[in-house]
């Protein structure tokens, strides 16, 4: 009698418990995804990839089309067909992009991308493509007046630090320019012409960047590349939580940069 009793108890506390509604914590969590990308994108036969469009030589989209090209979009177009798909790129910002990735509304971010510890909170970064840091391009016919183009022959009155914002880029001029003025431009495909045009005086940015702007323009001239003022590396972003996604896209990375695929891309835009 008193072991029919218990069972009867114990019955009712499950009954109960199962009926309970969800804490609000667990309300608020939400469902994890199921299964990794590393097998949804071949089923789905799509890749979506996040980018910017307006920082070559790494992503560059056409206003007339839409087309992306660039040597990161090449190698999201690689990574797509290693994975049986084909590549959807994603129209994002440099303020929205780590943001868009951590929000799964992409399964990649590409474009030089500079990993930074506030990203990497956000999302996972992979193995590096490429080292690089910030370093000053100017119009060549003032590069005297810049002497040996450190930050304090940069940061003087009277001078204007063009910066396109959201990104690194105005981070870096944020923290280090305190006498100069600070002009932000919100089209980074326009930005250099600003320079050129003679509206701003030196814009700094990732020494790769410089390279390619002084080659298309050839009024403007990178400062030190060989030696910028600060070190980073550029990798590709995904979503937080797929490890095996992210050790594919590496083992993917580390051959193509082995191999000589990122350097033939690299060299298209490059020389």
């Amino acid at each position: 009698m008193k072991r029919a009793a218990t069972l009867s108890a114990l019955v009712c506390l499950l009954a109960v418990t199962a009926a309970a509604p969800a804490s609000p914590d667990a309300a608020r969590r939400p469902e994890r995804p199921h299964g990794s990308l590393l097998d949804t994108v071949p089923d789905e036969g799509v890749l979506k990839v996040c980018t910017t469009g307006d920082y070559a030589p790494f992503t560059q989209r056409d206003p007339k089309d839409g087309t992306y090209r660039g040597i990161d979009i090449s190698m999201a177009r690689d990574l797509a067909k290693s994975l049986g798909a084909k590549p959807r790129f994603v129209a994002t910002t440099w303020a929205n992009l780590t943001k868009d990735v951590a929000a799964r509304r992409c399964d990649i971010g590409v474009g030089g991308i500079s990993i930074t510890l506030p990203h990497a909170r956000q999302v996972y970064f992979g193995e590096p493509t490429r080292e690089d840091g910030k370093t000053p391009i100017v119009r060549c016919a003032e590069k005297e007046k810049f002497k040996d183009g450190t930050l304090a022959d940069i940061d003087t009155p009277g001078r204007t630090v063009i910066v396109n914002p959201g990104g690194t880029n105005e981070e870096f001029a944020r923290a280090h320019i305190k006498r100069a003025t600070i002009k932000l431009h919100p089209e980074n495909t326009t930005i250099f012409q600003e320079i050129v045009a003679g509206r701003a005086d030196v814009m700094m940015t990732d020494a790769s960047e410089t390279l390619y702007q002084s080659k298309i323009h050839p009024e403007l001239c990178a400062l030190h590349p060989e030696k910028p003022f600060t070190f980073s590396e550029k990798a590709y972003a995904t979503p937080r939580g797929d490890m095996d996604f992210k050790e594919y896209v590496d083992r993917f990375t580390h051959l193509a940069t082995h191999d000589g695929t990122y350097a033939k891309y690299e060299a298209e835009w490059m020389k």
